[in-house]
């Protein structure tokens, strides 16, 4: 490569040699076939080394594939080429008539990319991406390929998988009928007297943003669907101008507000896809906890917060519902998630990341795959109560550890 490739935070520097970016299906096979080590580089919306394949190995790009988006109406499904990216997807999947039950704050990301590192939307009732998944399509090691299917005994090992069992060249998702949905800000919201689940539950969507320089929540964004009855959100006063996340920065870039409807992929995510979110000087975490603990986990941030409040942005607070992904951090227990968009300094950033993973530890936070975090492999894997099964099955699917990397290893651990 003639410059160096990083991450999309530019946090992270890839030492791979080349960046390959092939044409076809049998171009992908041949070259992982004759490649000792692989990583797939999504849209490189993450801030760790999940993605590193090392100095000797491959670093592979799936957007030079076709990027076919198929919808099966009579099925209600969508089958999503490997290096397809959310606004893309649900672009066409709206203008078939149909609908993803969810979408992620940025539509910008990769599909495939978000479902292996179990990024989610908002939604007491709304599962992870990954929840949407019914079939998964491999380039194993040797290059051939495998689908596996809702079903078969390795499914909810294979989707959320970290990349570590081959290449996603496609996934096939479950759709709904098209819907409407209407976004309104509200606040601000004292966290003291919060009735956490009452709010959560509000409507489709709720993300509480705070900067912790206050005990409270600025803003909540609160997204319903039109087709269901709303009680409305009596705990604060609705915004009177359009705001974004984070202070200071220009509302255009942010979707519709105000409680105007419309189509849900113009309303689910909080960026619209015409617009970079933000110049990506910045570092993110996120921690993943049981649901009913959520009032314990933010009196416990809030008793940080003169530490966390220095080196902040902004602090988003949703819900994701559980799911049965081996190795997705809402496995097994209705969630909240804890969102931190840090300044662009690690140095000043990882301390503060080790106090508010001291603070949590009680509820066993699990970390977003492909945030930074400081956790130990092993208080990890301790976290996962189907790791063995993914250590198995990886080791089934990919025997010589071609999708292994550092970040893999540590863990998968054994």
């Amino acid at each position: 490569m003639a410059e160096p490739l990083t991450n999309w935070a530019g946090n992270i520097t890839y030492s791979a040699k080349e960046l390959h970016r092939p044409h076809s299906l049998d171009a992908l096979r041949t070259l992982v076939a004759g490649s000792a080590r692989v990583r797939v580089l999504g849209s490189g919306h993450s801030f760790n080394g999940l993605a590193e394949p090392g100095s000797g190995g491959v670093l592979l790009s799936l957007t030079a594939l076709p990027p076919s988006v198929d919808v099966d109406t009579e099925a209600g499904t969508v089958r999503v080429a490997g290096g397809v990216r959310y606004a893309e997807l649900a672009k066409v999947v709206h203008g078939r008539g149909f609908a993803l039950p969810n979408m992620a704050s940025l539509p910008h990301i990769s599909v495939a990319g978000s479902v292996a590192t179990g990024t989610h939307g908002s939604g007491n009732a709304n599962g992870s991406l990954a929840s949407a998944v019914r079939e998964v399509e491999l380039v194993l090691a040797d290059g051939s390929a495998l689908t596996i299917g809702r079903g078969d005994r390795r499914f909810e090992g294979a989707v959320t998988s970290l990349g570590a069992l081959g290449v996603v060249t496609a996934l096939t998702l479950d759709l709904e009928p098209d819907f409407e949905v209407a976004q309104q800000v509200f606040g601000p919201l004292p966290r003291v007297g919060l009735d956490f689940e009452a709010v959560s539950a509000s409507a489709y969507s709720v993300s509480l943003f705070t900067d912790w320089r206050q005990p409270g929540f600025a803003q909540v964004w609160v997204k319903r669907r039109t087709d269901r009855p709303w009680g409305g959100f009596p705990w604060a006063e609705p915004a009177v101008e359009a705001m974004h996340p984070v202070p200071g920065m220009p509302a255009v870039n942010c979707t519709p507000q105000f409680g105007v409807p419309g189509p849900w992929h113009e309303r689910l995510p909080h960026f619209r896809p015409e617009f970079t979110p933000s110049s990506g000087a910045e570092l993110q975490s996120e921690y993943l906890l049981a649901r009913p603990h959520a009032l314990d986990a933010l009196g416990a941030i809030d008793a940080i917060r003169a530490e966390v409040a220095p080196v902040l942005q902004i602090c988003e607070v949703r819900t994701v519902a559980a799911d049965a992904q081996w190795l997705s951090p809402a496995y097994g227990r209705d969630t909240v998630a804890l969102h931190f968009t840090w300044v662009e300094d690690t140095a000043a950033v990882l301390p503060v990341v080790r106090r508010v993973e001291e603070a949590l530890a009680p509820w066993e936070p699990r970390p977003h795959w492909g945030k930074v975090f400081t956790a130990a492999p092993e208080v990890l894997r301790g976290r996962y109560p189907r790791l063995d099964d993914f250590r198995s099955l990886a080791g089934e699917l990919d025997p010589r550890g071609t999708f292994r990397n550092e970040f893999v290893d540590a863990v998968l651990g054994g």
